[in-house]
């Protein structure tokens, strides 16, 4: 699958603050971006107005999935995302969690519910509610749920969140395993732990 994300020239503003502006880009599956800068430069702001969580406030993006313009309004279609305002059912079980996804954005193609547990390495913690889980099995549920979504856009902001060096080398290898052909996007001001994977960078503080 081909997948074109294209910014052209695009702010977005809070109270009159431009927290960026004049942002053209072209970004596609055959790479993935490392967008860098730090705390409040605008990172998970523009991650939000890729996913349609947020609109620009000037300038435009477009979406082309083989080569064919998709709507922006039903771009959170095309996205998953994991990030540290993204809150989860705290209530649902892992495998309640997983069950309700599957729902609405389907997991990659063969993965069955018992796979997904096992790849989170929480198997014994699989019938416990999620509000019982460390923030570190918190964040490996999150990226987990985000990484395995059968999505061809994956939004990730800072992934490394709360996991320890057995975490960090754990989504490392999810991303590596899970993520051909799709675009892939981490925010981060942790470059080597978070997104060292990454083909691509993109420095939001360019474009203040």
């Amino acid at each position: 699958m081909s997948v074109v994300v294209t910014l052209e020239d695009i702010g977005k503003s809070y109270n009159f603050d431009w927290i960026f502006r004049h942002v053209s880009l072209t970004l596609n599956s055959s790479k993935s971006y490392a967008v860098l800068g730090g705390n409040g430069s605008g990172k998970s702001t523009l991650l939000k107005v890729i996913a349609g969580a947020a609109y620009a406030t000037e300038g435009n993006v477009k979406y082309n999935i083989n080569n064919v313009e998709v709507d922006k309004e039903k771009a959170f279609s095309l996205v998953s995302i994991a990030a540290p305002y993204q809150a989860l059912f705290e209530e649902f079980t892992l495998a309640e969690s997983i069950a309700f996804q599957a729902k609405f954005k389907p997991f990659i193609k063969g993965l069955t519910k018992q796979e997904i547990i096992d790849i989170t390495q929480l198997p014994k913690a699989a019938a416990k509610p999620l509000k019982y889980y460390s923030s570190g099995m918190k964040q490996r549920a999150k990226l987990a749920l985000a990484i395995l979504a059968d999505s061809p856009i994956l939004l990730l902001d800072e992934p490394a969140s709360n996991l320890d060096k057995k975490g960090i080398e754990w989504f490392t290898n999810l991303v590596q395993q899970y993520t051909a052909n799709r675009l892939v996007m981490v925010a981060s001001n942790r470059f080597e732990e978070e997104s060292g994977f990454c083909t691509e960078v993109i420095e939001v503080e360019k474009y203040k």
